[in-house]
């Protein structure tokens, strides 16, 4: 029979994997965080801090900006890779990371948009000014688009970089105002690491029960969609090898609505063990991994979520870069703040309470204690509400 879990306990426990329970202060250990998020994600966009700075810093607001830099490029506590997208892993799941360099490859080949990549020998004279001279960006080189030029379309070598980037055969060395820059792999990982290898079994069973141990409990879809490292028949093959050893539960929705989900052994001891969350208001990034499976979003919190980025602004419901609230295990609205650097300015553009939600004084001083606490994260000294 399956072990049935309430929606309440669901949320704690979603948000505890994903270390949004506790209050987030106290010792910082950033490779520990990222180890027990399994990654980080990358994004280039900054209206008040970039998402990777932004997701950590909701763990923890002692981080800072230079710190994620640092993990990378001195210590080696990470390396970047893509898992649903461009993210920050921790280095020693890099045996693990094997299989995703192969089939990336293999993507990138049939892609119709990379087939202007430079040839093998314009690749290897890549290889030879990197080994020559050192990591190197984008930017160091000089190759052109033919033909019409268009949004997607990225010139010859830009192509070539990424392709041996996916294909492991490149490593991002460092970033410089979030400029990538490329070495080659024997420089940046570290040999104890290049040099393990796995079954491609073996690497499955890893991603599927690492992934489930970072969801709480989840279904198919939510394994494969957690790394998107492994196809989805290959996560129901694990499901289907390891049944005697997953527990079957099934989870309430927010709409009172059971569906089935598979948890690990440990889910009885997680369920006695997980704590209610901090009672603190919290600004999270539209990135955030919490927030990122909106489907999961929205059957365990009821909070219909997406991001208008990419929608023209005179259809957009809310805002261009609206940021979810969570209070405890409930979201409770979104509000639109943008940062300006230069002013030295936090500015509130738009701030929408859920339906059902009331927005007491307690509520509104909470919100803006986290607006303080997020100005001084990125170096602004005034919180400026411009709502009208």
């Amino acid at each position: 029979m399956a072990l049935r879990i309430s929606n309440r306990d669901a949320r704690r426990l979603w948000l505890d994997a994903q270390l949004l329970s506790a209050a987030p202060t106290g010792p910082l250990d950033l490779a520990d965080i990222i180890r027990r998020l399994g990654f980080v994600q990358l994004d280039t966009i900054r209206v008040v801090a970039r998402a990777h700075d932004h997701i950590l810093w909701s763990r923890n607001q002692n981080f800072r900006e230079p710190m994620l830099e640092k993990c990378l490029a001195r210590d080696r506590h990470v390396f970047e890779h893509f898992t649903h997208d461009a993210s920050l892993i921790p280095m020693d799941f890099y045996p693990m990371w094997r299989r995703q360099f192969r089939r990336l490859e293999e993507k990138v080949r049939r892609w119709e948009w990379h087939r202007g990549m430079l040839g093998e020998d314009g690749r290897a004279g890549i290889r030879d000014r990197i080994e020559a001279e050192g990591p190197l960006s984008t930017k160091a080189f000089d190759t052109r688009i033919a033909g019409k030029r268009e949004m997607w379309r990225r010139p010859p070598h830009k192509l070539a970089l990424d392709y041996m980037w996916y294909a492991g055969e490149l490593s991002t060395s460092h970033r410089e105002n979030f400029t990538k820059y490329y070495d080659l792999t024997h420089r940046v990982i570290p040999d104890h690491l290049r040099k393990v290898e796995h079954s491609d079994a073996a690497q499955v069973d890893w991603l599927c029960r690492e992934a489930l141990a970072r969801l709480a409990f989840g279904t198919e879809g939510d394994v494969q969609r957690f790394w998107a490292a492994a196809d989805l028949p290959e996560v129901k093959a694990w499901t289907a090898a390891n049944a005697d050893a997953l527990v079957p539960v099934e989870i309430e929705s927010s709409n009172g609505m059971w569906s089935a989900a598979l948890a690990l052994p440990d889910i009885e001891d997680r369920l006695a063990t997980t704590p209610a969350p901090t009672s603190r208001l919290r600004i999270l990034n539209p990135f955030d991994p919490v927030i990122r499976d909106r489907n999961r979003l929205a059957r365990l919190f009821g909070f219909d979520y997406r991001i208008e980025i990419f929608v023209p602004a005179a259809k957009r419901q809310w805002g261009y870069y609206v940021y979810p609230l969570l209070e405890g295990d409930r979201f409770v609205g979104r509000i639109e703040v943008k940062s300006d650097r230069n002013k030295g300015e936090l500015s509130v553009i738009a701030l929408w309470p859920e339906p059902g939600v009331k927005w007491t004084g307690a509520r509104q001083a909470k919100l803006e204690a986290e607006l303080g606490r997020l100005a001084r994260f990125v170096g602004a000294t005034d919180v400026v509400w411009r709502t009208v």
